[in-house]
C-alpha cells in the first residue's frame, strides 16, 4: 500500500489510549485490506449500499491534510489499491447547515427547496426525498445524527418519511452538541449525559454501527450517518483532548486580508485581525481537528461493520461537510460568506470497482441526490438542479457535468444576500446591494483581487452574469 506524505499520528481506539504520533498509519495500514470479499446479497439484486457522512462545519482543507488530522480516512481515500475518488473542488450550495443538508436530500438548491437558512427546516417537503425514494425503490433506510436545524419543528416526536430506523438529534444549544443532548430513536427521546461513554460522535458511532449489523441480508440499505463535529465550540472527545496542542496551523494570505478595499461593504466594516485574535483563532482550528478524530474514529467503526458484513464490494461511501467554515480568511469567522473558505468542502466518493484517483472536476453538494439515485435506480418525481455524478465515477467522462457550481444565500443582517457562479478558474459574486466581485482563481487562489471591474476582465464577467442570471431565474 501506498503511504500519502502526511506526518504520523498514533494508532487509536475509542476504547484505547493514544500511544504517539508514530506509529498509527502503519498499523491502520496493516489491519485494514480492501481485498476481494464475498458477497452476501443475493447477486439478483446488483445496487449497493450507500453510506453518506455528513459533518459539521469542515472546511476542504482538513481532508486531505498534511498533517492527516482523519488517520484513517486519508490513509484510506489516499491508497491506491482502494477505491476513493477525491474531488478537489467540492463546493456547497449555500454554506449553512440546514439548507444545505436539505439541498442533499433532494439534489435542489436552496430558492427552490425553500428551506434558505437554519429557521426553514420545517418548509421542507418531507415526502420526496432520498430516504422516501430510496426506501419505495426497496431500500432498507437510517439517519443516525444530525438531520435539519429546528427538528422537529415543535411538534410531537416523529419519524419523517421513508426513514427505517431514526437516530435524530433534538434541536438544541450550542452548549449541547457533544453531551448533554437528546436523540429521538424512533418515536420516543433519549437523554445522554456528560460521562465520557455519552461523547456525541461516539454514541453516534454506536447507532450507525448497530444499523449497518443489523440491516437486512436480502436488501440494500442507505445510511445518513450527520455528527454534529467539528462544529465549534470544538470540543474533542476526552481521550483526543490536547492531541494537537503543538501543531502549527499555516496561515494563508486571506486570513486577517491587510487590504479589503477592492472588497463589498460588509467585508470593509469588519475589523482587522490583531495578534490576540489570529493566536486564538488557530487555537480554535486545532481543537476543530481534534474534534475530527472521533468522527475518524466511526469511520473506522463503520467500515469495520460493512467489512464484518461481507459487503465493501457492494457498498458506495460518500463523505463531505454541510459546508466549511471560516477561520479568519478576509476577516470573517464563520460561515454564509461566499468565498471557499465557507462554501468548499471536503468530497469524497467510494466506489467499488473504480480506481482510485484525485479528481479536479467541480461538484456540488446538490449532486449528492442525483447520484445517490442514480445507484438506486430510483426515479424522483420532481426535476434536479444537481447532476449524477455516476458517469464521471465510472468512466472519468465529465459529458453532462456543467463545468460550473451554484451557490447562494439568502441574507442577514450582517451579509447581505449573494448569489454565486464558481468554475475552476473564477468565481463570480453579484450581491444584493449591486457590488459584484470577480476572482482569478488560478492566479489569485486565495480570492484576494477583485477584478470585477478591470477591463481586462470584461469579458468574462459578461459571461458569467449571464450563467448566473440563469440559474436564478431558474
Amino acid at each position: 500500500m501506498s503511504t500519502d506524505g502526511a506526518a504520523p499520528l498514533a494508532g487509536r481506539g475509542r476504547s484505547g489510549i493514544r500511544t504517539g504520533l508514530a506509529i498509527g498509519l502503519a498499523v491502520v495500514a496493516l489491519v485494514w485490506s480492501v481485498a476481494a470479499l464475498p458477497r452476501v446479497r443475493g447477486q439478483e439484486d446488483p445496487r449497493p449500499n450507500v453510506i453518506l457522512v455528513v459533518t459539521d462545519d469542515q472546511p476542504a482543507g482538513s481532508i486531505p491534510n498534511p498533517y492527516a488530522v482523519m488517520p484513517f480516512l486519508q490513509r484510506r481515500a489516499l491508497d491506491p489499491e482502494d477505491h476513493w475518488v477525491v474531488f478537489e473542488n467540492g463546493y456547497v450550495n449555500t454554506p449553512l447547515c440546514c439548507p444545505s443538508r436539505a439541498t442533499m436530500l433532494t439534489g435542489r438548491f436552496a430558492h427552490h427547496t425553500g428551506v434558505r437558512d437554519n429557521e426553514d427546516g420545517v418548509l421542507l417537503d418531507e415526502t420526496s426525498t432520498l430516504a422516501t425514494w430510496l426506501h419505495d425503490e426497496g431500500y432498507h433506510t437510517g439517519l443516525v445524527g444530525k438531520y435539519l436545524n429546528r427538528y422537529p419543528f415543535e411538534r410531537t416526536a416523529y419519524v419523517p418519511a421513508g426513514w427505517d430506523r431514526w437516530w435524530g438529534r433534538q434541536y438544541g444549544p450550542v452548549t449541547s452538541l457533544y453531551f448533554d443532548y437528546t436523540l429521538f430513536e424512533q418515536d420516543h427521546l433519549v437523554p445522554y449525559g456528560h460521562t465520557d461513554a455519552d461523547y456525541a460522535t461516539d454514541a453516534l458511532a454506536d447507532k450507525a454501527t448497530e444499523f449497518v449489523r443489523e440491516a437486512p441480508a436480502d436488501q440494500p440499505f442507505f445510511l445518513w450517518f450527520g455528527p454534529t463535529a467539528p462544529h465549534p465550540p470544538w470540543t474533542a472527545a476526552p481521550r483526543d483532548e490536547g492531541t494537537f496542542a503543538g501543531l502549527v496551523v499555516p496561515t494563508p494570505p486571506s486570513v486577517g486580508e491587510a487590504d479589503v478595499t477592492d472588497k463589498p461593504a460588509w467585508v470593509r466594516d469588519l475589523a482587522p485581525l490583531d495578534a490576540a485574535e489570529r493566536t486564538a483563532l488557530r487555537a480554535s482550528h486545532r481543537r476543530s481537528y481534534q474534534a475530527l478524530l472521533a468522527v475518524d474514529d466511526a469511520l473506522r467503526e463503520i467500515m469495520a461493520a460493512v467489512r464484518s458484513r461481507g459487503e465493501l464490494a457492494d457498498t458506495v461511501v460518500i463523505f463531505t461537510s454541510d459546508n466549511g467554515l471560516a477561520f479568519g480568511e478576509h476577516r470573517w469567522t464563520k460561515k454564509s460568506c461566499p468565498y471557499e473558505a465557507c462554501i468548499g468542502v471536503p468530497f469524497l466518493i467510494r466506489m467499488p470497482s473504480v480506481a482510485h484517483r484525485t479528481d479536479p472536476s467541480i461538484v456540488s453538494a446538490a449532486d449528492i441526490a442525483p447520484t445517490i439515485a442514480g445507484l438506486a435506480g430510483a426515479t424522483p418525481p420532481a426535476t434536479f438542479d444537481g447532476v449524477s455524478l455516476v458517469p464521471l465515477l465510472s468512466t472519468g467522462s465529465r459529458a453532462g457535468l456543467p463545468g460550473e457550481v451554484f451557490a447562494e444565500w439568502v441574507g442577514d443582517q450582517t451579509i447581505p444576500a449573494w448569489w454565486e457562479v464558481r468554475t475552476r478558474r473564477f468565481a463570480y459574486i453579484e450581491l444584493a446591494t449591486g457590488e459584484r466581485e470577480l476572482y482569478a482563481l488560478r492566479d489569485d487562489p486565495y480570492e484576494l483581487t477583485n477584478v470585477a471591474d478591470d477591463p481586462a476582465f470584461e469579458a468574462e464577467v459578461s459571461r458569467l452574469a449571464a450563467t448566473l442570471e440563469t440559474y436564478r431565474g431558474a
